[in-house]
């Protein structure tokens, strides 16, 4: 890379004066302001503790999926069991969590149950130590709580074989990034000069732009993101998830945000698909809620049933989205019982009505739950 090619944002002369239409933005932001204001409305007629369950999903979905955008999968039981546990929701047997989901946890849930408070460089140093409990990301040592020092070169995103790797990004040098971080945290604690969802989209793409730690920009980018959210939506519970979009479009995201860093300081078009994305996000909630809501009747409709600890965890793996058919040696897997008895937990609920044979047939039996349910 020659000094004198601008061909970052960040080497702009008027580094960081962010540019925008506001007249392009109006119509998107007033889309997106009316699917929050349906959410909240829709929320706000269930009750609280039917409230904490859609933050849960809402949490839980959140937490997994910022983690698979970075390609780190998390057992999704034992991130739901880490934020019940901190939220203080019951949902039953709790699944056994490792410090790697509670240190994601931990972010996250700061990052929105605690929006209000001012973002300081010793804050983010605890979020980075959090991700990274061991001082290491795989193999790779880590700086951890603290800025990245570019002793092995220059921050590079970086994609290909070995020898044939393409940069897609290269951030400003180690030496900046004391002045860097000031001005931008100076930013997001100082008085808001821009509208608050316009806000949270400078917010996430400035800070993954500076990159300032070795490993988990990403992360905590979208952490950012979320708690400026949180600042806008004036509540400390998070009932949708913009990681989760962008995980979906994952692609998308990562086209868009090299073509904005490779860009002028205009980012309207990064704040359109920011905003864009956000609606996606708020309407996939809706259908959560759905789910959520289905999920209550169901077991309003059950409570009389004599069900055992194995049909009532088989029956929440299906209210929650099983991943595939549900049949009966899946069945003796998960509840860790034999054939003979998952057979016999299936024809109960057969004759009760709450499952039902999938249509279709093939080699196994397969099974869903039935019209007593939703």
């Amino acid at each position: 890379m020659n000094s004198g090619d601008c061909i970052h944002v960040w080497q702009a002369s008027d580094w960081p004066n962010w540019r925008y239409d506001l007249a392009a933005l109006v119509q998107p932001m007033a889309e997106v302001s009316l699917a929050q204001g349906l959410l909240m409305g829709r929320l706000a007629d269930i009750g609280m503790a039917l409230r904490d369950q859609a933050s849960l999903a809402a949490l839980t979905e959140d937490v997994v999926k910022t983690s698979a955008i970075e390609g780190e999968p998390l057992d999704v039981g034992s991130v739901r069991s880490s934020i019940a546990r901190r939220l203080g929701v019951d949902i039953g047997a709790l699944a056994p969590v490792d410090r790697h989901v509670e240190g994601v946890v931990e972010m996250v849930l700061d990052a929105s149950s605690n929006s209000q408070a001012p973002v300081t460089r010793e804050r983010l140093f605890g979020w980075h130590a959090a991700l990274f409990p061991t001082g290491y990301s795989g193999l790779s040592k880590l700086q951890v709580g603290d800025w990245r020092d570019d002793a092995g070169g220059p921050m590079q995103v970086v994609s290909g074989r070995i020898g044939r790797e393409r940069v897609h990004f290269e951030a400003p040098p180690a030496q900046r990034l004391e002045a860097e971080m000031d001005r931008f945290l100076n930013w997001v604690n100082g008085p808001p000069r821009e509208p608050a969802l316009i806000r949270a989209g400078l917010g996430h793409l400035w800070f993954v732009t500076l990159h300032p730690f070795d490993d988990g920009n990403g992360r905590i980018g979208r952490a950012i993101g979320d708690l400026l959210l949180a600042r806008a939506d004036g509540s400390s519970q998070r009932f949708y998830s913009l990681s989760a979009q962008i995980q979906r479009e994952r692609q998308a995201y990562y086209d868009m945000l090299e073509r904005t860093q490779k860009g002028s300081l205009d980012v309207t078009a990064w704040l359109l698909w920011f905003l864009a994305a956000l609606q996606r996000a708020v309407d996939q909630a809706l259908i959560t809620l759905d789910a959520v809501l289905i999920k209550a009747r169901s077991w309003q409709r059950w409570a009389t049933l004599p069900l055992n600890e194995r049909q009532i965890k088989l029956l929440n793996r299906l209210l929650d989205g099983f991943d595939g058919k549900l049949t009966s040696s899946k069945w003796a897997a998960i509840a860790k019982c034999s054939p003979d008895t998952a057979l016999r937990d299936i024809n109960d609920l057969l004759a009760r009505g709450v499952l039902r044979k999938t249509e279709g047939g093939g080699r196994s039996t397969a099974y869903e739950l039935g019209e007593s349910s939703g």
